[in-house]
């Protein structure tokens, strides 16, 4: 088999790639600590941070604490330098200007999705911190999962208690570091001796136990995002991730409803995601057209992502759309019958299978 040749990068690309070096270098760095209920200890374990950088050297100070403490954060609040909170309109805000004018080299950061009062130099505190990293100073903060936009709903559901102000998935998405401030779900449990029978205790350690693998779930995308972040850096054509990527491809005449059914169960069950492609032909019957029409609304009402591919060759249209997006694994029907040359020089499923490399393929026969 003859030696892959590596495509040659095109001056737009290098451009881009350098670019993106040097910006990654010049922003200060985010780091969170996430948590996924009240008081797992995300605000002590931000502050414990800062308290072992300052004392290996780094120049730390707090720019915005929550208002009320416990007895321990106070003990590590006492080794640091503290920026007093400035008063907007009878309202405790962080105050921006005086951390961008100190300019230390961490800043501690609390209460993520406070907004601010009208006149503020940025609408919501998020805002502020993303000014701080522009500026070359990395934050370590800290959030609750209920205080994510995207997530907002979802937890809701769980906690039935709501919030107004709330920091957008995609500031998460941009942390260099996100860690889960992992306590068992029974430190964060009101005591049964508060007044709950069995089954309220035992209905709220569920609702815990939700709550946690929600942290956990966005915490791996967090990691695949940085994975893609460095890759697209250092110029590396992606051929895995942190999570699965399931592409399903499906034709007119696959069943295409057990298909996307497979791989909808595998997506959940592995918290990946799930694509259903198609590649287009040139001529189709109408007949032909309308099963694809019943398939494609099918694979949306799984909640797929739908891809309508374009090329001369199906197999390599499909690997090349693989390779690009970081596939994992790739559904695929097939027939057992077989024309007598395939024999010979093997079938399109051969093709795939021998150009998936990394990737897995199942088939399904129809």
């Amino acid at each position: 088999m003859p030696a892959t040749i590596p495509r040659k990068r095109t001056p737009e690309e290098l451009l881009q790639q350098v670019q993106a070096e040097e910006t990654y270098e010049r922003r200060g760095k985010l780091k969170v600590f996430l948590g996924y209920a009240s008081g797992v200890g995300k605000s002590f374990r931000m502050l414990d941070e800062g308290r072992r950088r300052h004392e290996r050297g780094q120049d730390v100070v707090v720019g915005a604490i929550q208002p009320k403490t416990s007895p321990e954060t106070d003990a590590l609040l006492s080794k640091l330098q503290v920026i007093p909170l400035k008063n907007a309109d009878g309202v405790p805000v962080m105050d921006l200007e005086a951390i961008l004018a100190r300019h230390p080299a961490v800043c501690l950061v609390d209460g993520l999705a406070y907004d601010n009062p009208p006149g503020s130099l940025n609408a919501s505190r998020w805002e502020d911190v993303e000014q701080l990293l522009e500026a070359g100073i990395s934050v370590i903060s800290s959030v609750n999962i209920q205080y994510i936009d995207e997530l907002r709903d979802r937890v809701e559901k769980i906690t039935h208690k709501s919030v107004k102000q709330t920091v957008p998935l995609s500031f998460l998405h941009s942390a260099d570091e996100v860690v889960v401030v992992d306590a068992p779900p029974e430190m964060c449990m009101t005591r049964a001796g508060d007044g709950q029978n069995g089954a309220e205790v035992s209905s709220e350690a569920q609702k815990l136990s939700e709550l946690r693998e929600i942290a956990l779930l966005l915490a791996a995308d967090v990691v695949d995002r940085q994975l893609e972040a460095y890759l697209q850096r250092n110029g590396i054509t992606q051929t895995f991730g942190a999570q699965e990527r399931i592409m399903v491809c499906i034709t007119p005449r696959a069943n295409a409803a057990a298909m996307i059914e497979s791989g909808r169960r595998n997506a959940e069950r592995f918290h990946g995601d799930l694509t259903v492609a198609y590649v287009g032909q040139p001529e189709i019957s109408a007949d032909d057209q309308a099963a694809l029409d019943r398939n494609l609304a099918i694979a949306r009402e799984a909640q797929a992502h739908v891809e309508l591919l374009d090329g001369e060759d199906p197999i390599d249209t499909i690997l090349d759309f693989a390779h690009e997006r970081g596939i994992t694994q790739i559904f695929v029907g097939h027939s057992a019958r077989e024309k007598w040359w395939q024999r010979l020089t093997g079938t399109p499923l051969d093709r795939l299978i021998r150009g998936a490399n990394d990737i897995d393929v199942r088939v399904f026969p129809h």
